[in-house]
């Protein structure tokens, strides 16, 4: 018999490394001869659409039209030091120093301009503005610079600022459990997310759908099996992740609230989005069967295991 159940859960993130760890972030921002404005920065693209934010941020700073925009970031000899791919920081803290580089040039360009311009300007116009820079000495490179403000926990009193800022989450999921085999179906899941301002609606909505996706194999199929020191399972036949066959429709929404400190009010999503589908799977597994999972994951024989336990079949 298949039973019906949904679950909840919320979580809270803190975004960069925290804890008083230093995080900095550093890109260049440099108009060149040929029309063009190149944005070097050290920023790390796992499938997080990192880069794609970097040049969003860009261009909508300096005004100008975003196909005279290239960010470098691939080699370390014309990057200067961001911080890692990681701690859900790069949009925010690298978003930042980018934001503060291309600020600083478009400054710069509104000293060089021989009139006002706030529009974006073409490549003819950032040709001329190169060579009346250049001629007024005014500098056609700018360096940018962020780095998170947070302090070390006191663990004595729990006093400090180990982040900022948070990312908070919701999910919903409804599941169906076979109680004859322990099979548990993902038939929904609703996603909300407050990552501040999204600036790549497209790419934060796969960020949303992928963190999903992962944690329904960190709740259900996912583990690894070690026997004497060594990994049994050490490839994708026997450690098992999720087809697109157990990835169920996944409705994800976002809740845009500004945050002050962030490039344009954005903060981080790429880790907080896979943290609330776990325990909102183990919810909704004690919804459906009145089962309660500690351990994870809930593979078919832990289930029906403690499915038999509740029902008094197995005695001690």
């Amino acid at each position: 018999m298949k039973n019906r159940g949904v679950g909840y859960a919320t979580i809270f993130y803190g975004t960069g490394y925290g804890n008083g760890f230093p995080d900095e972030s550093r890109a260049t921002a440099e108009l060149r001869e040929d029309g063009e404005i190149v944005v070097y920065v050290e920023v790390s693209d796992v499938g997080s659409g990192g880069i794609s934010v970097m040049w969003q941020i860009a261009t909508e700073t300096l005004k100008i039209d975003k196909n005279l925009i290239k960010v470098m970031y691939d080699n370390t000899s014309f990057v200067k030091d961001s911080g890692t791919a990681a701690a859900s920081r790069q949009t925010y803290n690298t978003g930042n120093a980018v934001y503060d580089a291309c600020k600083k040039l478009r400054s710069n360009f509104n000293k060089g301009l021989s009139r006002s311009n706030d529009n974006c300007i073409n490549k003819e116009e950032i040709k001329l503005l190169y060579k009346q820079m250049k001629e007024k000495g005014i500098p056609v490179k700018t360096e940018g610079y962020f780095k998170a403000e947070t302090s070390q926990i006191d663990m004595e009193t729990g006093e400090g600022n180990p982040y900022w800022p948070y990312t908070f989450g919701a999910q919903k999921v409804t599941i169906e459990v076979d109680d004859e085999t322990g099979k548990v179906d993902i038939i929904e899941v609703i996603a909300v997310n407050d990552a501040g301002k999204i600036i790549n609606p497209a790419s934060s909505e796969g960020q949303a759908q992928g963190g999903v996706a992962m944690g329904i194999g960190y709740a259900l199929m996912e583990e690894i099996e070690i026997e004497k020191g060594s990994i049994k399972n050490r490839n994708f036949s026997n450690y098992i992740i999720p087809t697109s066959k157990d990835v169920p429709h996944i409705d994800t929404y976002f809740v845009e609230e500004f945050e002050e400190s962030g490039p344009y009010g954005a903060k981080g999503i790429g880790e907080p989005v896979m943290i609330p589908t776990a325990p909102a799977i183990l919810n909704a597994i004690y919804d459906a069967v009145g089962v309660r999972m500690y351990s994870i994951p809930v593979t078919c024989d832990k289930l029906l295991l403690a499915l038999k336990e509740k029902k008094g079949q197995i005695y001690n």
